[in-house]
């Protein structure tokens, strides 16, 4: 209502799983709303068609011009690819002719009419700038690896006047005046170079629709191909492929040396590898030897080793709680053993209070 006689422009990015993994379909991520909103400040805001020329009827009809982007295939700097795709479509679309008699409105197909094309005022594209290092470096252009790694992004959106359309920096980095004039002056010359090549594509369309030749998807639709590009086809010799792949087969490396008949350790073992021999018996026996040097303890001076042939039965082995020391005690059968601590020889067993009290107890039933 506040705006009658102006049409509508509307702008649609969609960042598919085809362009890149990352992107998951049916869910707007930031980075697609980011670069929607982006669009649309570089180039509905900017004015750079002439909305006007979309209205038919004031207050009634108008023309709505959608823009649809579809990405690809994801290598970065998306917002600047992006730009030029749309300012692209938007300078070869060709409206349908409208005439209005009265309250009749009439739109004429492309056989009955020329359509129209749209009335554009300048070509806003934008230019990525990215800083590493605090601004030590800059970029132009990154590509998806070189965004990871950036401190701060700055886009400038600018036509091939010079003129300023939008600027936004994102990242988080603080950027002195005269980085931001260095990369204005940059984006100029750029953008002048990026809007020729433009213009330059859109005379070639139009030079072929004229002579009547194939142009644009029709030129690749007999090869099946989705894109335009063309590559002459070369025929290959087949005739002498023995001669060749021998030829390859004496410039490589030679295969490297192994065993031929697999040394079997054990009956029922398998081998894995060249046959190289092993060392894991090795380092079972090392192991082994190590157990038993911890096992064997040593009494002091006063004390002498002691090594007895141990009964293992299944009511010996007892074993402690404690969780930093694996410790297995073997008690012995008589309980007159068992009060000994193992350090204490057979000789000295006499000796011990044990036997005393024992002794005692004899003479006092005596005197009974």
């Amino acid at each position: 209502m506040n705006r009658p006689t102006e049409g509508i422009l509307f702008f649609n990015l969609e960042l598919s799983p085809m362009a890149s993994p990352a992107f998951e379909p049916g869910r707007p991520s930031e980075l697609l709303v980011k670069l929607n909103r982006l669009l649309e400040r570089c180039l509905r805001n900017s004015k750079c068609i002439d909305t006007e020329s979309l209205c038919v009827q004031a207050g009634e009809k108008v023309w709505q011009i959608r823009v649809d982007l579809h990405l690809l295939n994801h290598e970065g700097n998306i917002i600047d690819a992006a730009s030029i795709a749309a300012v692209a479509a938007l300078c070869h679309f060709k409206r349908p002719d409208v005439s209005v008699q009265g309250e009749e409105v009439t739109v004429y197909s492309p056989e009955e009419r020329d359509p129209v094309p749209l009335s554009m005022h300048h070509m806003p594209i934008c230019v990525s700038f990215a800083f590493f290092q605090q601004g030590t470096f800059l970029l132009v252009d990154p590509s998806e690896r070189e965004e990871r790694v950036m401190d701060g992004l700055l886009v400038i959106a600018m036509n091939k006047h010079r003129e300023i359309c939008t600027i936004q920096s994102s990242g988080g980095i603080m950027l002195l005046k005269d980085q931001v004039l260095r990369c204005s002056k940059v984006a100029g010359v750029k953008v002048a170079e990026i809007t020729e090549l433009i213009q330059k594509a859109i005379e070639n369309d139009k030079k072929a629709r004229k002579e009547g030749g194939k142009f644009g998807f029709a030129e690749s639709l007999p090869e099946q191909k989705i894109t335009s590009l063309k590559i002459d086809k070369s025929s290959v010799d087949t005739s002498d492929f023995k001669g060749e792949a021998k030829k390859i087969i004496s410039k490589s490396e030679p295969p490297s040396d192994a065993v031929s008949k697999p040394v079997v350790w054990a009956p029922g073992t398998a081998q894995i590898g060249e046959g190289i021999g092993n060392a894991w018996g090795e380092l079972e026996e090392s192991e082994d030897e190590d157990d038993d040097a911890d096992i064997a303890s040593v009494s002091p001076e006063s004390h002498k080793v002691i090594k007895k042939p141990a009964k293992h039965t299944s009511k010996d082995i007892v074993l402690s709680d404690s969780e930093e020391d694996d410790v297995i005690i073997l008690e012995p059968e008589s309980k007159t053993e068992a009060s000994l601590p193992p350090s204490v020889s057979a000789e000295d067993k006499d000796k011990s209070p044990v036997s005393k009290t024992s002794t005692k107890k004899k003479k006092k039933r005596a005197a009974r």
